[in-house]
C-alpha cells in the first residue's frame, strides 16, 4: 500500500465516496431483506459473546474505581450514580464500538475481501448487479442494527456487573446503589449512547466494506485489508466519540 501523501488522500475520498453511495443506495428497491438478515444474525453470532464478556470487567473496573473514590471522599451514597452514568454515557458505545469494529468489521471486510479476490464482485458488476447494493448496503443496517442491540446488552451487564463488585466485593449498600441511579443519568444519556452505537456500526460497516471491496494481491492482501480496516475504524471511532460527546454535552444540560 502506497505512503504518499497523495495516496491517502485518495483513499480518503474513495473511502467517502462509498459512504455516499451506500446513502444514494439505501432507499433503492427491492431491498435485500435475506442479506440482511443473514448478516445482522452473522454478526450478532460473533459479536454478543465477546461482548458480554468484555463488559463484566468494564463494568467491574468502573465500579471499583468508583467506589473507592466516593468512599474516600465520603460519597458512597453516589457510588451507584456515578458507575451508570459512566457505563451509560460512555463505557457503553466504547465497548460497542470496539466489538463492532473487531469482531464484525473484520469478518465483513474478509467476506467482502475473498469475493474480490475470486473476481466475484467483478462478475456481478459485468452481470449489471450493483455490489453496493446488493452486498454493501444489507451489511451496513445489519451492523448499525446489531450495534444498537449490543449497546443495550452492554449497558444492562456492565450496571449488574458494576452492582455486584460494588456490594459484594466493597460491601456498598445495595439500596443506596439502586435508589441513585437516576441522580445523575438521565434519560438523554440513554438515547445518546444508542445514536453513538448506531452510527458507529455504520463506520465500522463502511470501512470494512472499502477495505474488503478494494483488496487485492491474494490471500495475503485480504489479510491486511482486514488489519487495515481495524485500525482505521478504530481511530475513526475515538474522533467520531470525541465529537459527539461535545456536541451532547453543549446541547443538553447535565444534572448537579
Amino acid at each position: 500500500m502506497s505512503l504518499s501523501p497523495t495516496a491517502g488522500l485518495r483513499h480518503t475520498g474513495s473511502l467517502f465516496a462509498l459512504a455516499l453511495d451506500v446513502l444514494r443506495t439505501l432507499p433503492r428497491r427491492p431491498f435485500q431483506a435475506r442479506e440482511f438478515i443473514q448478516q445482522a444474525w452473522f454478526v450478532a453470532g460473533v459479536t454478543i459473546l465477546p461482548t458480554a464478556l468484555v463488559s463484566i470487567p468494564f463494568g467491574a473496573v468502573i465500579a471499583l474505581q468508583i467506589g473507592s473514590l466516593t468512599r474516600q471522599l465520603g460519597a458512597q451514597s453516589f457510588s451507584g450514580a456515578a458507575s451508570v452514568l459512566a457505563v451509560l454515557r460512555e463505557a457503553s458505545p466504547i465497548v460497542t464500538a470496539l466489538l463492532i469494529a473487531g469482531a464484525g468489521g473484520s469478518a465483513i471486510c474478509a467476506d467482502l475481501g475473498a469475493r474480490k479476490i475470486r473476481e466475484e464482485i467483478d462478475a456481478m458488476e459485468v452481470l449489471g448487479i450493483d455490489p453496493i447494493h446488493r452486498l454493501v448496503v444489507p451489511r451496513v443496517l445489519a451492523s448499525m442494527a446489531v450495534a444498537v442491540l449490543l449497546n443495550g446488552l452492554v449497558s444492562v451487564v456492565g450496571v449488574a456487573g458494576g452492582y455486584f463488585f460494588n456490594v459484594v466485593l466493597q460491601h456498598g449498600t445495595p439500596g443506596a446503589y439502586l435508589a441513585s441511579f437516576t441522580t445523575l443519568a438521565q434519560l438523554p444519556d440513554l438515547w445518546t449512547a444508542e445514536l453513538k452505537a448506531l452510527v458507529f456500526g455504520a463506520i465500522a460497516a463502511i470501512v470494512a466494506s472499502y477495505k474488503g471491496l478494494t483488496a487485492k494481491g491474494g490471500p495475503k492482501g485480504v489479510g491486511d485489508a482486514v488489519n487495515q480496516s481495524v485500525v482505521i475504524t478504530f481511530m475513526l471511532l475515538f474522533v467520531t466519540n470525541f465529537v459527539m460527546t461535545a456536541v451532547y454535552f453543549q446541547v443538553v444540560p447535565q444534572r448537579g
